[in-house]
């Protein structure tokens, strides 16, 4: 018992050394890039050379940079809109649709995020070619879309199914139908897990880079300014700032869609009573469950 014991806790042990490993190789680099952006110096070397904000007050009144922002904030909006109405519709048709064209919809939509960005992006550019309108804003939301879904239907996908099946089914024996059940129940319980895919799936569009460079028009997104800019070398530091400022908020973005995906998690396993009775319809026309 003490000899199995010892060997647990040694093995715990270069376990625990692996994942630190890992940790610092995945994530210095991207700890170097805000110690960098503070630095007094265009090189990024050591030792460093100084403390400096001036990098981060290059990034006011650039109009090139405030257009590429502008356009990356749009099309993450619209993307993600429409990656998160995909998502709650495919995620939900799958878990109670019971039909194998759902299930083969929802496994199609999920495919993206195992394919190449390059294979994703050549096949996008020559769908918009032959659809005739181009490189644009248009094909960028399209291909956005399309890589965001995989996210929304994750996250809708383990949500429907984190709810209780007799809330629905006690819905349905109440006599509403599918539209008035999915309206009225599944999405205001679904609400915050909406949130945090429409948040999830509008940084991966922000961040997206590959995709973007194929459909791109005349008008870049955020990062490809950004990798235009890293051609000059005087435009390092300046970059390095904007990187340290996406970091930051993409950061709070996603820790603050986790945590309304934990909460909704949390509220639905505290609401759900282990016995329900049929549901009745108040006066204002929702649906009400009490515990037996």
């Amino acid at each position: 018992m003490n000899a199995a014991r010892v060997d647990a806790k040694q093995g715990g042990g270069w376990l625990g050394a692996y994942v630190l490993a890992y940790l610092i190789f995945l994530y210095l680099p991207i700890l170097l890039i805000p110690l960098f952006s503070f630095n007094d110096s265009i090189q990024a070397a050591f030792p460093l050379q100084g403390f400096t904000l001036e990098w981060y007050g290059t990034l006011y009144g650039n109009s090139a940079l405030s257009s590429a922002l502008a356009t990356s904030l749009v099309i993450g909006a619209i993307a993600a809109t429409g990656a998160t109405l995909c998502g709650v519709t495919v995620s939900y048709m799958d878990l109670y649709g019971r039909s194998p064209l759902a299930a083969t919809i929802s496994a199609i939509a999920r495919l993206p995020i195992l394919i190449p960005g390059v294979i994703v992006g050549i096949s996008l550019l020559i769908l918009v070619n032959l659809a005739g309108f181009g490189p644009s804003r248009i094909a960028i939301v399209l291909g956005h879309v399309l890589v965001a879904l995989p996210t929304t239907v994750v996250v809708m996908r383990s949500r429907f199914a984190a709810i209780p099946k007799t809330i629905r089914e006690a819905a349905l024996d109440l006599g509403a139908s599918d539209w008035t059940t999915f309206r009225r129940v599944m999405l205001p319980l679904s609400l915050p897990a909406i949130i945090s895919a429409f948040m999830l799936a509008f940084l991966t569009s922000f961040d997206e880079f590959i995709v973007a460079f194929f459909l791109a028009g005349t008008e870049p997104t955020l990062p490809l300014h950004i990798w235009s800019q890293l051609r000059f070398p005087k435009s390092l530091p300046t970059v390095m700032a904007l990187g340290t400022s996406i970091l930051a908020v993409s950061f709070l973005i996603a820790a603050l869609a986790e945590m309304l995906r934990h909460r909704g998690l949390a509220a639905t396993r505290r609401s759900a009573p282990a016995n329900l009775s049929k549901p009745e319809e108040t006066e204002g026309g929702e649906l009400q469950w009490h515990s037996t």
